[in-house]
């Protein structure tokens, strides 16, 4: 069994999943937009400390890679990156939409994530594969999947929430150590800053 830390500010919600054998602890703040980064490094340590974990007993250390909120992605990534390089330990991704997927019960299906200014993140998922790249789409676009999961309350039809909180664990089961390089926050569109460059 492995020993590891696990971070996803990805969204609104904060969620830290610290693993030592067969003990763990999950810190899952439901509201905690803008707020990551003066909270997250007492949440680690939180979490850490109730397991008896230190950085140099984790076998890796994971970040949920987006898409989602631009700034929280890059504090999560960051972060996971630091504490791999002080340790050298391998890395780990997980993107908002394995988070879901993993956590989904069904053969065909679509994960969507709030975008804001409605428009949303989907990914399609069937017989174990992609069937619908990462996309960026209009709420009339996602009207027509189905059926659609998701970790945010959203007015949807066909929709499914999860407890993001609880998704983590398996999501980050399902993968794969990759190089630090290879750890770095997933955008399906570009950042309002970028979109209005000249």
């Amino acid at each position: 069994m492995s020993n590891f830390l696990a971070i996803d500010t990805s969204s609104r919600y904060l969620t830290v999943l610290a693993r030592k054998g067969d003990k763990k602890k999950l810190v899952h703040l439901k509201d905690c937009a803008m707020k990551h980064s003066c909270v997250l490094m007492g949440e680690i340590q939180r979490a850490m400390d109730a397991v008896g974990l230190k950085p140099d007993e984790c076998d890796f250390f994971c970040a949920v890679t987006g898409p989602g909120s631009f700034t929280g992605i890059r504090i999560g990534v960051a972060t996971a990156k630091g504490f791999a390089v002080g340790a050298d330990k391998p890395v780990r991704a997980v993107t908002t939409f394995d988070l879901i997927a993993y956590n989904v019960n069904s053969e065909n299906f679509y994960t969507v994530i709030d975008a804001a200014h409605g428009y949303y993140y989907v990914c399609g998922y069937g017989g174990g594969k992609i069937t619908m790249p990462p996309s960026y789409i209009s709420r009339s676009e996602v009207e027509k999947l189905s059926p659609l999961f998701g970790t945010e309350d959203l007015d949807l039809e066909n929709y499914t929430r999860l407890n993001a909180g609880d998704c983590l664990e398996s999501a980050v089961n399902g993968s794969r150590d990759t190089e630090i390089s290879e750890l770095r926050a997933l955008y399906v569109r570009k950042s309002q800053a970028e979109e209005g460059r000249k």
